[in-house]
């Protein structure tokens, strides 16, 4: 499986895509009914000049003064009038960090498929950067090329929840771009993060290798210039900091759907809790969370409402400073704390379609324990098939590794990267 080719390119103003057709089309709908377009048009009408460019006519028109904002019943957006034969610029929404996340949940819930040219009910074009323009509430599908014109340019340090990483190939827009919006960090060192895009096929939220599985050094981060209630010291409501700090009750249990469930997940695969998920650790909390906290909890020898499953102050103390005992049986660590010695690689012959043996069981054991078991439907089996090597492709990819070195078959040093 290859990584996604993700293709936001700039319609061009006198380009006869279909695409820029079908804009030109709605826009001069919307001036016939002499108002924000409705239902299916509402999704174009919005990226109309408001850099005063004349739709259907030879020249530019100068932008008149802004007046009062009126309140498009279609978006929740303020709809600003512009010169006569333009249409309506439209303001961007003030949003806080959570407004942000929970906007971009609505698309990670219905698993929006993504698309360079469809659009989504809600008016946003359905790829990486509308995903972005959708969440961050700016009324119009932005392109990689010019989301930056709506946020502030920041530091790895500065990131928060809401903010973005954006990678705009300037060189050749069509190959490589991409933006993500940033959860929150999931591990002390700031290696991964919770990351929510809209890619292939469909959108997603997962932890996610700083600052992405290719290209990492071209991604820049930026905070949304609107930002509402926002903290510039990098620090949000929704997600973690990487801080040792409990982040309190409410950020887990059922219903929760942070940064931090991430980062617990996270902590308690490092602690021998692999084999309690089957896809590995996320954002929303599931059973599997749950009973993996609780295995942790008695492994310290707690019982009762102290081995309930829910993490208090100590069980995060515990995780987060790398104290107590790990879980008996676990395949992350051994049970002194120790990273476990890797066993003999078995040779590339046991990776192949149709081979059956325990070293392919104990493979796909491990790379769930280390959160690279997405693609297994039922769990890891004794027999080769494609789901490992999916998933031996999206672990040797997280190394930073290309071509023929992530082809998905484990060699000794992908053994060993897993196994320590």
């Amino acid at each position: 499986m290859s990584i996604p080719v993700f293709d936001d390119v700039e319609p061009l103003p006198a380009c006869g895509c279909e695409e820029c057709a079908r804009r030109r089309l709605t826009d001069s709908m919307a001036r016939d009914t002499g108002g924000p377009a409705t239902g299916a048009t509402a999704r174009v009408v919005v990226v109309a000049a408001a850099a005063g460019t004349a739709l259907g006519a030879a020249g530019t028109v100068a932008a008149a003064p802004l007046p009062a904002e009126a309140t498009s019943f279609t978006t929740g957006h303020a709809v600003l009038a512009a010169a006569p034969g333009v249409a309506p610029a439209v303001a961007p929404l003030r949003l806080t960090r959570d407004q942000i996340i929970q906007r971009a949940r609505t698309w990670t819930s219905a698993k929006v498929p993504y698309s360079m040219t469809a659009y989504w009910k809600d008016g946003y074009r359905q790829d990486c950067s509308g995903f972005v323009s959708m969440a961050w509430g700016l009324g119009t599908s932005a392109w990689t090329g010019n989301l930056a014109d709506y946020g502030v340019r920041i530091t790895k340090s500065e990131l928060a929840p809401g903010d973005i990483l954006l990678f705009h190939n300037a060189a050749d827009p069509e190959h490589g771009s991409h933006t993500i919006i940033f959860g929150g960090w999931v591990d002390d060192a700031h290696t991964a993060y919770t990351g929510y895009e809209q890619t292939v096929p469909a959108t997603r939220v997962q932890t996610t290798p700083y600052a992405y599985w290719s290209n990492s050094g071209k991604y820049i981060p930026y905070r949304y210039k609107y930002l509402a209630g926002g903290s510039s010291s990098g620090s949000g409501s929704s997600g973690s900091s990487g801080s040792s700090a409990f982040p309190g009750a409410s950020a887990f249990g059922p219903g929760a759907n942070n940064a931090n469930v991430t980062r617990l997940g996270t902590m308690l695969v490092g602690r021998g809790a692999g084999a309690y998920y089957k896809v590995g650790p996320g954002p929303k909390w599931s059973d599997s969370d749950r009973k993996a906290t609780s295995a942790f909890q008695r492994a310290q020898g707690w019982s009762g409402g102290d081995a309930d499953g829910l993490p208090g102050p100590t069980t995060w103390s515990y995780l987060v400073l790398d104290k107590g005992r790990d879980i008996p049986g676990g395949t992350a660590r051994s049970s002194g704390g120790t990273p476990a010695k890797a066993p003999a690689y078995p040779g590339p012959g046991a990776f192949r379609p149709g081979q059956t043996n325990d070293s392919v069981l104990a493979l796909g054991k491990q790379l769930v324990a280390k959160g690279y078991g997405k693609n297994y439907t039922v769990g890891p089996s004794r027999t080769w098939g494609e789901a490992d090597r999916r998933n031996v492709e999206a672990f040797q990819r997280a190394q930073g590794w290309t071509g023929r070195d992530a082809d998905g078959y484990p060699g000794p040093e992908t053994w060993r990267r897993l196994f320590t």
